[in-house]
């Protein structure tokens, strides 16, 4: 474990700071707190936590452009100067990166089931920070193995995606198979497979993906279906799965994004959606009060051009902790 798990060193960070007291012109370095996961002896620590995946093996294995290795820490570097626009019982804790330093990718995602798992019994909001999208099932794993201990609980998954990711994987797992992966779990364990996937691309997914998602009854929405104009009718479609499940794990492959404001992502999409709409579609989720759990993927710094992709990340990771500090959570 601790070959693969290493706590972020401090100096990451650092960034401006405007004034050392007043917290309403904090920013984020002045309060993120850095934590050993599985070191810690608190029962409860209540807030947030960032961890990152340093791993593109399954991008590597889905014939996909390596480099999301990396993004965690680039991520984290356009984080350093957000400002502290929530209340001064919010906190952040980085719980470190999990590295794959020649480990298998099965490996990895077991490595963050237990980190996964360890942070919700801290009762912190986990964010993970990616990494390949095969991030999806070790983060799903360490879910459910926390669910488990619960009365009750069934879990929704909500992909903002422009690919289904449910590719056979006979040969072997990748970034592009996990939700596959978790329908066949759930069909083992006789449990529903609760799947909504919002940016779908018709170019992007085979005719033989589109009959399998309509065959486990996954609800998906189509990017060109995804606009403006019909946010109202397309969050009531959100609401309508939002209330069928106990607890949401909300991921976002950043390939859903438009290449035109997220260049440096694994498999750019000319055709993706507004950064703008992607935030509205979160905060309708958020807003349910159901969101437990959320990870950003396929963000690739070795195409990004001026960190953009990094930057949009950033942001979406600080409107999830907004949103849900506005609607009631992970705070004292």
């Amino acid at each position: 474990m601790n070959e693969h798990y290493k706590t972020i060193d401090s100096e990451v960070w650092n960034g401006r700071i405007d004034d050392e007291k007043d917290y309403d012109a904090f920013r984020w370095h002045q309060i993120v707190k850095p934590i050993n996961l599985f070191e810690t002896k608190d029962k409860c620590l209540k807030g947030f936590g960032l961890l990152g995946f340093c791993c593109d093996k399954g991008v590597q294995r889905n014939l996909g452009r390596k480099g999301t290795s990396t993004a965690p820490n680039s991520i984290r570097k356009e984080m350093v100067n957000l400002p502290c626009s929530f209340s001064q019982e919010t906190n952040i804790y980085d719980c470190g990166n999990i590295v794959s330093k020649g480990a298998e990718l099965e490996d990895l995602q077991e490595i963050l089931a237990s980190a996964v798992y360890k942070m919700l019994k801290l009762e912190l909001f986990p964010i993970i920070l990616g990494g390949g999208h095969e991030i999806a099932y070790g983060h799903y794993l360490g879910i459910e193995r926390y669910l488990s201990e619960q009365k009750n609980e069934n879990l929704g998954i909500f992909n903002l995606d422009a690919h289904f990711d449910m590719r056979p994987y006979k040969n072997g797992p990748s970034s592009g198979t996990m939700f596959a992966q978790i329908a066949d779990r759930c069909e083992t364990q006789s449990k529903e497979f609760n799947y909504m996937v919002a940016g779908i691309q018709q170019y992007g997914n085979t005719v033989s993906l589109f009959k399998k998602a309509d065959k486990l009854n996954v609800k998906y929405l189509m990017a060109r279906d995804i606009s403006r104009d019909t946010m109202f009718s397309v969050g009531q479609d959100i609401v309508r799965f939002t209330k069928k499940q106990s607890k949401i794990y909300l991921t976002l492959c950043s390939d859903v994004i438009s290449s035109a404001y997220a260049p440096g992502v694994s498999a750019p999409q000319p055709f993706g959606l507004h950064p703008e709409i992607i935030l509205k579609l979160i905060k309708t989720l958020i807003q349910s009060g159901k969101v437990m759990s959320f990870d950003i993927a396929e963000v690739s710094p070795r195409f990004d051009e001026d960190n953009r992709t990094s930057k949009l990340a950033a942001i979406i990771v600080f409107a999830v902790i907004n949103s849900v500090v506005e609607f009631g959570g992970a705070s004292d």
